[in-house]
């Protein structure tokens, strides 16, 4: 026992030296089970009666769909103050807790308000993935299946709450889709509709990445930045992918400057760091 004892008191001693502790036992930051119940009940309610036995007539829906979003709200306000308070606390500021509250809440009503639109962009996503791919049979096989789907919906939900400048939460959405599909979407990317993402493992797509409409990518694509330097923090690091691309498995495309231009294709593990003009085809020729 005395080696344990003495192993604590080391462990103690690393807290003290090295911190790394939330001295308010998460209370103070959002949870991520919390987190997690509630990307799981915003997809619930973006197709219901598909990810969970309900019934989905006229009448049933509209009481399980109202205390669906009253349940989501609340946790979701709750989620959002602690957020608000973790980033003053960080800034210095004394915005008090009726402040992150009433801050919190004007988010949280906002989102909803915003749900109708993103499910009619996700609409056009679905689309692109049943058209897209000769193996997609239904568009329901896409929403119960499909990992490029379920990636880029969840991206939808957490760019809303990172384009409000809300801190933890969107990434935490952003990792526990990664987690679930092997595909890293950055909550900052900005993603036009008709995006398909095919077989998907291995994705990877930056903070600052600009994405146009009707852009299908293939698994192992990177959109990634040229330099990791901390100090770029905040400048347009990477690529912009113009309307109408296609860029097939394992292409790596870096940097803030490259543009692929409407209508190109990038052939399979192309490393592009230079611009590419409208309309053209960068494969490896063998």
């Amino acid at each position: 026992m005395k080696r344990l004892e003495k192993s604590i008191e080391a462990l103690l001693e690393n807290y003290d030296t090295h911190g790394m502790v939330n001295p308010s036992g998460a209370a103070n930051l959002p949870g991520r089970e919390s987190i997690e119940n509630i990307v799981k009940g915003l997809e619930e309610l973006l197709f219901p009666g598909f990810l969970e036995n309900i019934c989905t007539k006229k009448e049933s829906l509209k009481k399980i769909t109202a205390e669906k979003v009253l349940n989501i709200y609340n946790t979701l306000v709750t989620e959002v103050e602690k957020s608000l308070a973790f980033s003053a606390r960080i800034a210095g500021l004394n915005s008090g807790s009726k402040g992150c509250h009433a801050a919190a809440t004007l988010v949280a009503e906002e989102f909803f308000e915003e749900l109708p639109k993103i499910r009619i962009v996700l609409e056009k996503d679905l689309e692109a993935a049943v058209h897209g791919d000769p193996a997609a049979m239904s568009a329901d096989e896409v929403i119960l299946s499909y990992p490029g789907f379920q990636a880029i919906t969840v991206q939808r939900i957490a760019h809303f709450f990172y384009s409000r400048q809300i801190p933890l939460i969107p990434r935490m959405m952003s990792e526990i889709i990664h987690k679930r599909t092997g595909i890293d979407i950055h909550p900052g990317a900005k993603i036009g509709e008709s995006f398909f993402i095919d077989h998907g493992t291995g994705v990877v797509i930056g903070e600052t990445t600009v994405i146009g409409r009707n852009v299908k990518l293939y698994q192992g694509v990177t959109l990634g930045a040229l330099s990791v330097k901390k100090e770029e923090s905040g400048h347009k690091r990477h690529p912009t992918i113009e309307d109408d691309v296609t860029i097939y498995a394992n292409a790596t495309i870096l940097g803030g400057e490259t543009v692929i231009g409407q209508g190109s294709i990038i052939g399979g593990s192309m490393w592009i760091t230079q611009s590419v003009a409208p309309g053209s085809k960068i494969y490896i020729k063998r």
